[in-house]
């Protein structure tokens, strides 16, 4: 295709053109370009094109690579047109309809698109005035959103839930959590479960068991009181459950041996002037844990113990002198599945009896009956204990019977999910009951404060606050037997609960006295647990606060602390103990007429505080960004506990060594990973899940593989008050005398040694982690 060159004031030779057939020739050549334009392959077409294409490339495949130009031309058409500086058009066309078009186009979805952000910015204001954005979330650490909840807390409904226990007819254990897991669930907890297991429970028989005088003939009761018909049937429930779940039944008749706390001194002496075998032991509750005394006893051949609790050991504020008792012999969870959990299809084992041991618990009134001493034991204001005259030999005929038989137990478990850690569980713990008079005051109040604490916190969750940690709350059964509620759950969700459970707030029996307040805190949570005293106090003042210390407890709280390693937390309302012996003697379960604990506390302002301090505990341990545990109040606590143990004649120096690198390791983890992490401004939520993942598992190290019966498998608890060893390193020692041999404490000390190790061990790894991290991201 050819073009010619139009100058208006060029002619050729013999040849003009006048106007119209220049005009002609511009219409030619400008239908020629549109025609070119629409030509197939051209649809790229640039009028800048600077490289010449052969029309043989139309067929190659990448067409967008580079436009065709024509071959008569390097240029472009109108391009040469345009550069040549004589040329002129004569004619002047509208602008094509496709460029309209595209104009329009554009402005219609500008104009679209500019409707749209401002009809947005309408809704988006009336929007926000009508419906406010739900309330940002606190900051964590702010106590006032803690004290917010703590103050719906109040004595009048901690009474009023009280009451309403007591006021329900007894039912079986089932019934009685389901009416806990409607009250919850009334008060809006979210998830709430009613877990059952079926589980060996040692009732009593259809008779009391009873305790004969051989040289005089005189039958009596547990309870002291001469066999009869009348008192059976006036009594009849406390007879009944005046005795140890889990003993082994039948008939002993025997001589009566004196041994007071089943101590190894009081078996060396004993031993060493009678023989003991098969004699019945008269044995005093209190000094150390029921279950090692009596496994003492069968080790040394005894037959039967009768069990009763010194008036000298009680407060002079209760009437318990007069009063039978149960005791259970169950050290935890179903007997019949020891070690794993009473699911359908678990096999049973046949442990109808958990010792040979005929066991009876008695009054203290029926003991000075035995022991022919006076009933005025006060002299000058100063107590005799109860003692059998060695010249008084009394042979007694001690018949036991109960029904051994399968029963449902239930737990109501409620979850209170977190917000940022739903994988973290803060477990605050009660129980509840199905008998009588046995514990039913307890239960009672147990389980009205952890409903108080229920309604107090959701009337916060349900204005949109929620805690960053998994809250369970927990109501156990059969506790009274051996805490199999608890074990039985635990062992079942074993798996769950050793990478999750962070610690466990106990409230069992939380008002068993008036006197003092008696907090009990792994040595991880002391400072926390001194901490919570002070939410009464008034602002920026403190009050005294009553020491905190790390001893055995009773409860459910066993599995958690033993099995777990779990960091564990309880207060309670306690009175003043009346001798060194006391302790251990709550493993007796008096029974409590309706109106004991409103006698204790008539205003309900001890279960109030009770309610306050557990709860503000609970709050910082599920709410707080970093967990509050304090990992060198561990370390101080092991080298405490090594420094009494230097008196004894046993060479404790590799011990003391791995204690001290424990505590240095400690105090650099407190220094360089706890403080920071404190700081908001040098928080980064990694560091803090890597810190809480080690602060939560600070406590399993120190478990000991096996510890004697009733003693506590993580070493870092003592026996009592009066105690500042490790209690299995005591009882290596006191077994030592008994047995004349050192290898029991050779075994114990190795054990004890591996504990701490392997606790400095972790420590470093925490430490090694952390500084990998940092080398990392620089």
């Amino acid at each position: 295709m050819a073009y010619h060159k139009v100058n208006a004031d060029q002619r050729t030779q013999g040849q003009y053109l006048d106007s119209d057939d220049l005009q002609a020739t511009a219409l030619e050549l400008e239908w020629d370009m549109e025609k070119e334009l629409e030509e197939p392959g051209f649809d790229h077409f640039r009028l800048d094109g600077a490289v010449q294409q052969d029309l043989g490339n139309s067929q190659s495949p990448d067409l967008d690579l580079e436009p065709i130009q024509p071959s008569a031309s390097p240029k472009g058409r109108f391009q040469r047109l345009q550069e040549d500086p004589e040329y002129i058009s004569h004619y002047t066309r509208q602008s094509p309809k496709s460029h309209r078009c595209s104009f329009f186009q554009i402005l219609k979805v500008f104009c679209a698109a500019l409707i749209l952000f401002i009809f947005g910015i309408v809704i988006g204001y009336y929007a926000g005035k009508k419906c406010p954005s739900p309330p940002a979330s606190p900051e964590p650490n702010n106590p006032h959103i803690y004290h917010e909840i703590l103050k719906e807390i109040k004595a009048e409904n901690i009474q009023q839930i009280y009451r309403d226990v007591l006021q329900s007819p007894r039912e079986d254990d089932v019934d009685a959590a389901m009416r806990i897991l409607l009250q919850w669930t009334s008060h809006g907890l979210e998830d709430v479960r009613l877990v059952n297991y079926s589980v060996l429970l040692d009732l009593p028989g259809s008779s009391s068991n009873t305790i004969t005088l051989k040289n005089s003939g005189e039958c009596f009761y547990p309870d002291g009181q001469q066999c009869s018909k009348v008192t059976r049937t006036l009594h009849s429930q406390d007879l009944l459950y005046s005795y140890a779940a889990y003993s082994a039944k039948g008939t002993l008749e025997a001589e009566l041996v004196d041994i007071q706390y089943g101590t190894i001194e009081d078996l060396i002496r004993i031993q060493t002037t009678t023989n003991v075998t098969k004699k019945i032991a008269l044995l005093k509750l209190g000094q150390s844990p029921l279950l090692y005394k009596l496994s003492l006893l069968e080790d040394a051949g005894f037959g039967g113990v009768l069990l009763y609790v010194d008036p000298c050991d009680l407060p002079k504020t209760t009437d318990l002198a007069e009063k039978a008792f149960m005791v259970s012999l169950n050290s935890g969870g179903d007997p019949s599945t020891p070690g794993y959990a009473s699911i359908d299809g678990s096999y049973r084992q046949n442990r109808l009896n958990l010792t040979t041991l005929l066991v009876q618990p008695i009054s203290a009134v029926l003991a000075k009956k035995l022991t022919s001493i006076p009933e005025n034991r006060i002299q000058k204001d100063k107590c005799v204990p109860l003692q059998l005259s060695s010249t008084d030999k009394k042979i007694i005929n001690l018949s036991i019977q109960s029904v051994t038989t399968y029963k449902t137990i239930s737990n109501v478990i409620g979850y209170l999910k977190g917000s940022v850690f739903p994988d973290r569980y803060v477990i605050i713990g009660s129980h509840h009951s199905s008998l009588n008079t046995y514990g039913g005051q307890e239960w009672a109040s147990s389980t009205a404060i952890i409903t108080a604490f229920i309604q107090a916190l959701m009337l916060k969750v349900k204005r949109g606050w929620r805690t960053d940690r998994t809250i369970v709350f927990c109501s156990w059964g059969g506790t009274s037997f051996g805490n199999i509620g608890s074990y039985e759950w635990a062992e079942d969700l074993k798996r769950v609960l050793q990478r999750n459970v962070v610690a466990y707030v106990s409230l069992h029996n939380p008002v068993r006295g008036n006197s003092t307040l008696h907090p009990i805190a792994s040595p991880s949570l002391q400072q926390l647990a001194a901490e919570s005293q002070n939410i009464n106090c008034v602002e920026k003042m403190k009050c005294p606060g009553s020491n905190v210390s790390s001893v055995q407890t009773q409860g459910d709280s066993d599995y958690f602390i033993n099995h777990l390693g779990v960091p564990a937390m309880q207060f309670s309302y306690e009175d003043i103990n009346t001798s060194e012996n006391s302790s251990f003697v709550s493993e007796a379960l008096f029974p409590m007429h309706a109106t004991r604990t409103e006698e204790l506390d008539p205003s309900f302002k001890l279960h109030e505080n009770i309610a306050k301090f557990s709860g503000y505990a609970t709050l910082q341990i599920a709410n707080e960004p970093v967990l509050p545990f304090n990992a060198l109040d561990i370390a101080l606590e092991v080298q405490n506990s090594l420094r009494v143990f230097l008196g004894e004649e046993v060479d404790a120096s590799q011990l003391l060594a791995v204690a001290s690198r424990l505590r240095d390791t400690a105090e650099l983890f407190q220094s360089d990973e706890m403080r920071p992490a404190n700081d908001p401004r040098e928080r980064a939520p990694i560091r803090v899940r890597m810190l809480n993942d080690v602060l939560q598992s600070l406590e399993k190290s120190f478990l000991v593989q096996q510890a004697p019966p009733g003693l506590y498998r993580n070493i870092l608890y003592r026996l009592d008050e009066r105690t500042s060893q490790f209690s299995v390193l005591l009882e290596a020692l006191e077994h030592c005398k008994l047995h004349q041999s050192n290898e029991t404490i050779q075994a114990t000390l190795s054990e004890v040694l591996n504990s701490i190790s392997s606790a400095q061990v972790y420590f470093k790894a925490g430490l090694d982690v952390f500084e990998t991290t940092l080398a990392g991201k620089k």
